[in-house]
Parts: C-alpha cells; structure tokens; sequence
C-alpha cells in the first residue's frame, strides 16, 4: 500500500504578519492573489508608477500602521508624509499634492490625534506639498490598533531622469545615501522598551531635494530606491532581480551606526534586512559616481553618502544574474536573500 501525501489546502491559509514585511512572502501574496484580480503583474513593481495617459506625472499610495505612534526622531504623521513624498521621488518626481485618510480606534485621546495632524501638516508644509482631499473613519474599540493613515501623492517627474528597478546595468556604482538601520530598530526599541531609543533616532525625512539634485545627472541615474520595508536586502534583491543583474556590495563600506550595531547583535537581526525612512540606493554609470556623491553630500540628507558596492560584469563566472553577494570583511563573498518575512512587525 502506497501513502501519499495530503494535497495543501490552500483555502485553509491565512495571512501572516510576513505577507506585509516586503519580502518573499509579500511577493509572493502579490503575484498569487493581490496582481491577478486586478489586471496587473507586467513589468517590476516600482515604488510609484507613471500614469497611463500622463505619463509626466507619478502617482503613490502608501499606509501606515506604526506602533508606537510616536517615538525619537519623529511620529506616524510625519512619516506618513515622508513615506509617500520618497516614493515619488524614486521615480524621479516632484510631489505635487497628496490626499490623507484616517481610520481612527474609538478612544483615541483628542490630544494625540491632535499632536498627529500638526505634525503631518507641518512635514507638508516643509516638503512643500499641498494636502488637497482625504477621509476620515473612527471604527469600534479593538476594531484597530489607535490609528492608520492611508496617504495618495501625485508628482510631476523630473524630464531628465528616467528610473526603474530593471534598469540596473552591469559595471553600475552602488551608492547610498546615508547609515542604514536606524528606524526600525527605534521604532522597535521604544515599542519594547530596549533602551536603544536613548542612542537612536529614526532617520525618516523627505529625499525628493537629493534626487533633484542628482537630476543633473540625467540618463547616468538608472535606479533610486528607498529601503524601508525588508531594508537594504530586500531593495537590493528587487533591483537584481528586476534588473537580472548581479550586485555586490562591500560589507566594511555599509554604514551601520554603532547603537544600531549593538541593537541587531543583542535581537539576533542583520541590518541589512531592519527599515530604513531617510535614505537611498542609487544605481548610476561609474563615470557618474563621484558627481553623484558630490551632489548628494552637498546636502544635509546626503552628507553621508557612499559607494557600497556595483554591478558586477555579466559573463565572468561571477554566479547567476538577479543574486546579491556581500563581500565581508575577511574577503568571503556571501549571498545576501531578500528576506523572508515579518522580523519587525509594525514599523511603517
């Protein structure tokens, strides 16, 4: 008598905290469920997308679930807004208006929610982004967790950049912005009570003034990309398998602040995969690399800007296109995988 196994039962499945992470598991529920009930799928998943019958303007849509609702360095209104504006701008474009809607738990104090909307108009009026429309619900105690916000932006793209995750080229400079790791690991220091949040701060902020200043660049800009959810991994992992190209990056060229450091060794978490709301990676021709460095670090939010790594030649038995390597500090190479799920729930 042969046994077999029992076919899954699909029907029986349920989401998971990892659906939302940015990984494989959100790739996944992508392609499967979310893509083909709306007739998409075709071409990479960019951070915002060019209107059909416009194609000079971006849109984005964007929400956010953050817990706590306020922590060091910023709150859910400010990122709200800085989340959408980035978005845009990893497009290549100017934000031209955005639409704000909230889902409010009853019970909420007046005063938080008051502290929220100052601090999302003031991050608008410092991007310099009108709020046109939006919507409010309140629904029953434990119907959601305080507060969401679901933000729509429009933007007017930049004519001399033209950016996608697929257009990462062999022999490309691998630039970033700025350190990686410190949102998520504020976010969850404070939430848990670690003590980190005393050293850290999250890094959310506006990047549409960076990118505007590497505008002058023109055609030698081919990616930008904002690692938030799944961090540096994930965004790099998109690209090379977007772009079916291989990325390596030099782990002592990585900028991991100290308290960042010693928050991932304490919870056992790579900083590559930890959210990040202030900076960018930056695919660009090399001849460009420096120029582009220039650009960025002429600016407060890019004054930290660095090379990490580059797109490796095709053909030269440097493993199979679409796979990130890092090289580490002893001169191994190691596979860097776009993360799997949920490792720190609720940070954006």
């Amino acid at each position: 008598m042969s046994i077999q196994c029992p076919t899954p039962n699909h029907e029986d499945e349920v989401v998971l905290l990892g659906h939302g992470a940015g990984g494989r598991l959100t790739a996944e529920l992508l392609e499967s469920l979310v893509l083909p009930a709306v007739g998409g799928g075709a071409g990479p998943l960019e951070d915002a997308a060019l209107l059909p019958s416009h194609p000079s303007l971006v849109m984005s849509t964007d929400s956010f679930v953050v817990s706590p609702l306020f922590f060091p360095g910023g709150d859910i209104g400010s990122l709200a807004v800085h989340g959408t504006v980035n978005d845009l701008a990893m497009r290549g474009a100017w934000p031209l208006a955005l639409s704000v809607s909230l889902i409010v738990e009853e019970g909420l104090p007046l005063a938080e929610l008051r502290s929220v909307m100052v601090s999302l108009g003031k991050a608008a009026q410092n991007v310099g982004v009108p709020v046109i429309t939006g919507d409010t619900k309140v629904v029953g105690r434990g119907a959601a967790d305080r507060l969401f916000i679901n933000t729509t932006g429009i933007g007017q793209r930049h004519e001399l950049l033209c950016l996608s995750a697929a257009l990462a080229r062999p022999g490309d400079a691998v630039l970033l912005s700025g350190p990686i790791g410190l949102h998520g690991t504020t976010v969850l220091s404070t939430r848990e009570g670690l003590g980190f949040e005393s050293d850290i701060a999250s890094d959310t902020r506006p990047l549409h003034r960076l990118v505007r200043a590497l505008a002058p660049l023109g055609e030698a800009v081919h990616v930008l990309r904002d690692p938030t959810r799944g961090g540096l991994a994930a965004a790099l992992n998109e690209i090379a398998r977007d772009s079916s190209a291989a990325v390596e990056i030099e782990e002592h060229a990585v900028p991991v602040p100290q308290a960042v450091a010693s928050a991932c060794d304490l919870l056992g978490l790579d900083p590559l995969v930890v959210a990040n709301e202030g900076c960018l990676v930056a695919f660009v021709d090399a001849t460009a690399a420096e120029a582009a460095l220039a650009a960025m670090r002429s600016l407060p939010e890019g004054a930290q800007a660095v090379r990490i790594g580059e797109v490796l030649p095709q053909g030269q038995g440097q493993g199979p296109q679409g796979r990130v390597t890092m090289r580490t500090l002893v001169g191994a190479r190691r596979i860097v995988e776009m993360p799997l799920g949920e490792q720190l729930p609720r940070i954006c």
